[in-house]
Parts: structure tokens; sequence; C-alpha cells
């Protein structure tokens, strides 16, 4: 199997991610923060140190307002939900905005009336520039999507961040395609919240996610329950990390991240990436094939390693299928759970085909699918 669709989750993972996870499973099943024996202070030491290694790598003040989650759709609707918003509270957020955003902010517009605006510039300089006009007395939160899920679009992050900071306005950064990808800097780039999954760019594994709380940001938890102290108080911790983390924790996991953070901390970054000569090599091989569309950045552009095409005007799930049961080769492809960027590129009827790389893909992989595109291509114009 060809695996392009790195963008949903990495795969394969380093080897020491697995192993670290298989050392805790086999060596340690304790529950952390819920005992003082030596097995339970051991996991709680894991723990730890892996919210300090994370907390390091996005420069994070408080390594305690690093929150664990299940996946960075929890964290982000702890950010949106726990923050507070009330009746009249205005939000401004984008139209690249993935689901876990889109609709925790439309809840919240159906519950409690907040207004939401969401800015669609097609390029960095109209986006700025809409969002410098959107910005209300009212405004609360800025919410932006890092980069598309589907096109690999970068947002003017630090622009965004700068224009939110002078105007004294939160800043949430849903970073679930470019974190292990594009250093982040929380303190230095004015970034209030920041979220993330374990198991996309930063390798390691599912079920992993994190919110990332800087500064004074006062959330309230939308999960209440055991957190393993304060057990006499009926009420909630108001003592971070244990106010926002209620339940088991999943250690391995954690255990998997923390080797995964230590993995890409060891990486040499000062190169182009592999993945980035991949991508364009695709871009410069699916621009040379008639009635293929191609979406989003061109070549020379600044963009993640993800690509979004589409054949004439097939559906794209079935060149998704004619991909993965003729030539072995794992894309992804529909509405990617972002509606509200393919309607923005017109394709909401029709979805895109998504191909996604990482450093552990290989050029012959990449000439293997530009063979299958083209072969495809002059099947359909056969038809």
């Amino acid at each position: 199997m060809i695996y392009f669709d790195q963008a949903a989750s990495s795969f394969p993972k380093p080897r020491e991610i697995a192993e670290s996870m298989y050392n805790i499973m086999v060596t340690n099943g304790a529950n952390p923060g819920r005992g003082g024996h030596a097995l339970a202070r051991e996991a709680s030491q894991i723990i730890q140190e892996t919210r300090e290694r994370i907390a390091a790598m996005f420069d994070c003040s408080d390594p305690n307002k690093c929150i664990f989650h299940s996946n960075a759709t929890s964290a982000l609707n702890q950010a949106i939900k726990g923050f507070g918003l009330k009746e009249g509270d205005h939000v401004i957020t984008t139209a690249y905005e993935h689901n876990s955003v889109r609709r925790p902010l439309e809840h919240l517009r159906q519950v409690h009336n907040i207004d939401i605006t969401y800015i669609k510039g097609d390029n960095q300089e109209a986006l700025i520039s809409e969002l410098k006009q959107t910005i209300l007395s009212t405004t609360k939160l800025i919410v932006v999507n890092h980069a598309s899920n589907i096109t690999g679009t970068i947002a003017p992050l630090k622009t965004i961040c700068s224009i939110a900071k002078d105007a004294d306005i939160p800043v949430l950064v849903d970073a679930s395609q470019t974190a292990g990808h594009i250093p982040i800097r929380m303190k230095k780039d004015h970034i209030d919240m920041l979220v993330f999954p374990g198991h996309k760019g930063m390798l390691g594994p599912q079920g992993t996610g994190v919110l990332l709380v800087e500064g004074n940001i006062d959330l309230q938890p939308t999960v209440h329950g055991g957190t393993g102290t304060f057990s006499e108080d009926p009420g909630q911790p108001d003592v971070w990390p244990e106010k926002m983390e209620s339940g088991t924790l999943n250690t391995p996991g954690i255990a998997g991240l923390n080797a995964a953070v230590k993995h890409l901390s060891e990486l040499d970054m000062t190169n182009v990436p592999r993945e980035t000569i991949l991508i364009n090599r695709v871009i410069e091989g699916l621009d040379e094939i008639p009635d293929i569309i191609l979406y989003g950045p061109h070549k020379a552009a600044d963009r993640l390693p993800i690509v979004a095409f589409n054949v004439k005007n097939v559906d794209s799930q079935e060149i998704a299928m004619v991909l993965d049961t003729h030539y072995n080769i794992a894309v992804r492809a529909g509405l990617h759970c972002n509606p509200l960027s393919h309607e923005t590129l017109g394709t909401i009827h029709q979805g895109a085909v998504r191909i996604s790389l990482s450093k552990y893909n290989t050029e012959a992989e990449v000439e293997k699918f530009l063979v299958a595109m083209k072969e495809i291509v002059i099947a359909y114009d056969e038809i």
C-alpha cells in the first residue's frame, strides 16, 4: 500500500513511539494521580514530563496549562465552549475551518445566540483586510485554522495574532495540520490558545490531543468528575491541570506522544523538508495531465505537503476508489469534514481528491501515483 493520507493520520510511526507505548503497557498499568504507590507516581511522572516537553516545544509558559484530550476535536470543544461566550458576543473565524471548529461555534449560536463572522479572503492580503474590517466592539474571540486540511494553504498567523493583540482579542489556533511541520511559538506569536492532535504531523498515536493555554485565559471545564485530588470537595478543583482533566488519562498514548515530541526535537529542520520536495513534484506532475483541476497554492508557494484535485466532473470518491482498488494507493476524497472550504472552492457537490505526504513517503511512490493518474484520466477520456 502506498499511503498518501498523512493529513488524516501519519503512518508509519517511528519505532520508538510504539516501543514507548508497549513498555508502559507491560511494565506500568497504574492510574496516574490515583495513588501514592511507586507505579502511580511513575505514571504521573510520565504525564508531567510530557507536559513539560510539549510546553517547551510550543513556547507555552506553564506546563500545567498543557491539557490532554482524546483528540483535537475534544480540545477545540473545550477551548470554544469553555471560553464563556454569551448572548451578543461576536466571534471571528474563517471559511476554511474544520467542522471541529464550525460545529461548536454553531452550537453556541443556537444555544447562547452568539454572533459569528466567517471571513473568506482568497489570499493572505484579502483575509487580513477582511479581518480588520470585521472586528467589532463585541468581538470576544478569533478562531483561525493555521493551515487548510484540503489545500495546504497556510494562514498569515503572525499578522492575525498581531492585529488581535492590538485589539485585545484572544486568539485560538487550530494547528491540527501544522503542529510538527511548522515551528509554532505561542508567546512570541501572541497565541492565547493552541490545539493540535498527537497523531498527524506530531507522529504520535491516535487517541491523543492537546490544548495549550498561554497567559490568564480563564476557561471553564466542559467535563467534571474525578481528578485524583481535592476529592473531599463537591466542586471541580480550580487548579490547573486538574481543573480541566477529569477521569483517567491515556497514559500509554501520552507516553507515545512524549516519545514523538522527543523524536521531532532531534530532527534536523534546517534543510527543505523531504515532503515539501515530494509535494512540489506531485503538483508539477498533476499540472501536466489534461483534465485535472488543482486547488490551492501553486508549486513555489509556502504550503503544507497537501494537494487537492479533481478529474473533470468525476466524483472524487470514485477516483479515490480506483486508486485504492486498482493501484493500492490510499488517498482521501469527499468533503474532508470541511464543507465551508468546499463551498469556497466551489467543490461542495463533487468534493475533492486529497493526497498528503510525510517524510516517510518516497520519490518512487510519487512517480507511481502520477503514472496511475495519467492512466485514470485516459480511461475516463475513453468512456
